[in-house]
C-alpha cells in the first residue's frame, strides 16, 4: 500500500512537471517540459541541482560532464555517446530552445545511473539521487557550476578520463595532534538496511539504531580526547566505498562501522537469534560469515556498482590483505570491541569473525564492523531501541577503541606514530 502511493506521488510529480534530485543535503526540484516525445529538462536546470557542465562543440554537438563522466549529445539524434565508443539509444532526440539544450528525461533516470558515478535513480519517488552532498561548498561551487553552464565552442574540452572527484566528500577536519576515530553508521537513506522484529512488536529499522549508536559513540570518543569524523550524521545514503575515502582524507587512526544483524530466516529459530560479534577484514571461513557478508554488501545495490564476485577486485584485494600490516591490528581491535560488548551486553558473544566487507576494503587503517545485536529478535531489538542501552552500547565500544589507542601506544614505546602508520 505505501510503496502504491509513493509511485502514484512519483507519477504526480512528473506529471506536475517536476524532477527530483536529492543529495546528501538538500532536494531540487528541476522543472520538466512536456513536448510530444515525452517530458524533457534542460541541461542548465540540472546544473543547479548536481555539478554538471554543458559545452556547445559545434552548431549541433553538445557534451555534458557530470563527475568526470562526458556525454556527447547531436541535437535531433536520439542517442547518447558515452566516452568515445559506447552509443546508447534516447527516448527522444535533444533539442535547443532559446539557446538551451534539452534532454529528454529518460536521460537521467535510465542512462545517468548506468555511466555517471554518484548517481542512482530511485523510481519509487521519482528523483535522482547523488551519493554525498552534489556541492559541498554551496554558494561558490554553485555559482561556478552555473557560469561553467554557459561554456563557449572555444572553451577547452574536457578530458574524457578524470581523475576521483573527492569534492563531494566531507571536508577535511582540522588535525589536533590528537588521535581520529572514524565512526561510520551503517546503511541509510533509501537504504534501511535490516528491518524486523520478527514475529511482531515496534518496527526498527536498522538504518537508525545504527545512525544512534554512532552518534553516542562520537559523542563518547570525543568527551575522552579523541577526533571524531562520522561518515554519516544524518539519514542519507553514502556510498560503501566513500566511507572508507572519507576516513583515509581524515587520516584516521582506527574505523569502527556500527551495524545490526539479522537471523536467517531457514534457521530453526530465526526469531530466537541473539547476540553480537565484531569483524575484520579478510576472506570468511564460515557460513555464517559469508551470509552476514553478503547481508551488508547489499547495499551497492543502491548504487549501481557491480555486485561483489568471487573473482572480482575485492577478492583480490582480500588475498592481498592477508599479508597487510592493519590485519593483526584489526583483529585485536575485534577482540577488545568482543571483551567490552561482553561486560554489559544481555546477548551471548558470537565471537570475533572475518569477512570481505566492501565498505572495510578502502580503509586503510585498523577496521571493524560491529554487529551490537539481532533487530530480527523482539527482545534485543527492544533493547537497541533504547537510549540507554545506545548509550552503554557507545560506551563498551569506547572503552575497547581507548584500550587498543592505549595498547598500541606502549607497543611503540610512546612514539607518537599513529596506529595505521
Amino acid at each position: 500500500m505505501i510503496a502504491s502511493a509513493l509511485s502514484m506521488l512519483a507519477a504526480f510529480q512528473l506529471a506536475a512537471g517536476v524532477l527530483s534530485v536529492r543529495d546528501a543535503h538538500h532536494t531540487t526540484r528541476v522543472p520538466l517540459v512536456s513536448t510530444p516525445s515525452g517530458p524533457m529538462v534542460s541541461t542548465d536546470a540540472l546544473a543547479r541541482a548536481l555539478p554538471l557542465v554543458t559545452r556547445r562543440e559545434s552548431p549541433s554537438l553538445y557534451s555534458v560532464e557530470a563527475f568526470g563522466t562526458t556525454l556527447s549529445l547531436e541535437v535531433g539524434a536520439p542517442t547518447v555517446r558515452v566516452g568515445d565508443q559506447d552509443v546508447r539509444p534516447l527516448a527522444a532526440a535533444p533539442e535547443v530552445r532559446d539557446g538551451t539544450l534539452f534532454v529528454p528525461l529518460q536521460l537521467v533516470s535510465e542512462v545517468f545511473p548506468l555511466v555517471v558515478p554518484n548517481t542512482r535513480w530511485d523510481p519509487d519517488a521519482a528523483q535522482l539521487v547523488i551519493f554525498g552532498d552534489a556541492f559541498p561548498n554551496a554558494g561558490s561551487t554553485r555559482a561556478a557550476s552555473a557560469a561553467r553552464a554557459v561554456a563557449t565552442q572555444d572553451a577547452p574540452r574536457p578530458a574524457r578520463i578524470a581523475p576521483r572527484d573527492d569534492s563531494r566528500l566531507p571536508p577535511v577536519p582540522a588535525k589536533h595532534n590528537r588521535r581520529t576515530v572514524i565512526v561510520d553508521a551503517g546503511h541509510g537513506g533509501v537504504d534501511n538496511g535490516m528491518s524486523g522484529p520478527l514475529g511482531g512488536g515496534p518496527r526498527i529499522y536498522e538504518k537508525d539504531i545504527t545512525l544512534a549508536v554512532a552518534m553516542k559513540l562520537g559523542k563518547e570518543l570525543e568527551s575522552r580526547g579523541v577526533d571524531v569524523v562520522y561518515t554519516r550524521t544524518t539519514d542519507t545514503l553514502i556510498a560503501l566505498d566513500d566511507r572508507g575515502r572519507i576516513a583515509n582524507r581524515a587520516d584516521g587512526d582506527l574505523f569502527i562501522s556500527i551495524h545490526v544483524n539479522a537471523a536467517n530466516p531457514n534457521w530453526k529459530d530465526p526469531g530466537g537469534s541473539r547476540g553480537f560479534e565484531t569483524y575484520f577484514l579478510s576472506e570468511a571461513k564460515t557460513e555464517d560469515a559469508r551470509r552476514v557478508e553478503h547481508m551488508e554488501n547489499e547495499s551497492v545495490r543502491f548504487e549501481d556498482v557491480a555486485p561483489v564476485e568471487r573473482n572480482d577486485p575485492l577478492s583480490f584485494i582480500l588475498s592481498d590483505m592477508q599479508q597487510n600490516e592493519h590485519l593483526r591490528e584489526s583483529s585485536q581491535l575485534a577482540a577488545l570491541i568482543q571483551e567490552r560488548l561482553g561486560k554489559m551486553h544481555p546477548g551471548p558473544s558470537r565471537g570475533v569473525k572475518q569477512a570481505g566487507f566492501r565498505v572495510l576494503v578502502t580503509a586503510y587503517m585498523p577496521a571493524v564492523l560491529v554487529e551490537i545485536g539481532f533487530g530480527t529478535n523482539p527482545r534485543e531489538a527492544a533493547y537497541l531501541s533504547s537510549p540507554d542501552k545506545q548509550s552503554a552500547l557507545a560506551d563498551a565500544i569506547a572503552d575497547a577503541a581507548m584500550d587498543y589507542l592505549g595498547g598500541y601506544e606502549r607497543r611503540v614505546s610512546g612514539s607518537g606514530a599513529g596506529p595505521h602508520r
